[in-house]
């Protein structure tokens, strides 16, 4: 299938419910290839990488070398999936910049693009669209935004919040995306953002059920970055304390000079 026949199919799995899409976040070959060929519908080459790889202590330092480097990796393991590259942050301050960066990251092997905020993005999502690249929206608490707004917050908590995210998520509807990631949105916001759009929603953090689908950090997923697990990850493996493990019993095994 062509990027834009993946991104189709997902759209259109907001017309069954029963069938929710699965989406984890690849930074590298081995572990796209793994979740590719277990059956994931949507990798995410996120942004996060900048906290569970490069070790920043959030998205804001991740840059579009950063991505384009990244992206590749996880293309060479990803077949099936759609693959899905983050435009980092001050990447798509204009319409022109965006396409130019999202082009970038499709060069690098991405097949859709995604960018945070509502309505102030509806812009740009429409000039990539029209270039021919598949665009995912994402509302809610925005990890670019980390810092303007004090730290990582719930959204939708009050009446003018859930409105403002339903004026974005419609904003970036008519604008062209296929599919739209909430995070960290009020469950019962979540639902009924959910039941009013078009596109299937993809939540994380947004309680289980309330979206179309869900979306995981790999590393909280695999228990593979233990010095912080969001309060809303199910870690179903614990890889950190088993590569410890593994590295302590390799260190045991090393014979000293001359010992038979």
């Amino acid at each position: 299938m062509t990027a834009l026949e993946k991104a189709a199919a997902l759209k259109a799995r907001v017309k069954t419910p029963g069938n929710p899409i699965s989406a984890l976040t690849a930074y590298d070959y081995p572990t796209a290839r793994l979740l590719d060929e277990a059956g994931i519908d949507l990798l995410l080459v996120g942004d996060s990488l900048g906290m569970v790889v490069l070790g920043y202590p959030d998205t804001t330092h991740v840059t579009m070398e950063h991505m384009l480097h990244h992206v590749a990796a996880a293309a060479r393991g990803c077949k099936k999936a759609l693959l899905l590259g983050d435009l980092p942050i001050h990447s798509y301050t204009t319409p022109e910049e965006a396409v130019r960066n999202a082009r970038r990251l499709v060069e690098a092997g991405a097949e859709a693009v995604k960018l945070e905020g509502g309505i102030r993005q509806a812009e740009k999502v429409r000039a990539i669209t029209e270039d021919g690249i598949p665009v995912v929206g994402h509302l809610g608490m925005l990890p670019q935004r980390v810092k303007e707004e004090g730290g990582y917050k719930k959204k939708g908590k009050t009446e003018e919040q859930a409105a403002a995210l339903l004026e974005g998520a419609l904003a970036l509807q008519e604008a062209g995306i296929d599919a739209l990631v909430l995070e960290s949105v009020i469950p019962s916001v979540a639902r009924k953002l959910s039941e009013q759009l078009e596109v299937p929603t993809i939540g994380i953090g947004c309680g289980n059920g309330n979206t179309h689908g869900e979306i995981a950090v790999i590393s909280d997923l695999l228990g593979s970055y233990p010095w912080f697990v969001p309060p809303f990850a199910t870690p179903r493996a614990a890889h950190g304390q088993s590569t410890s493990e593994a590295a302590l019993a390799y260190q045991k095994a090393i014979k000293p000079f001359g010992e038979e």
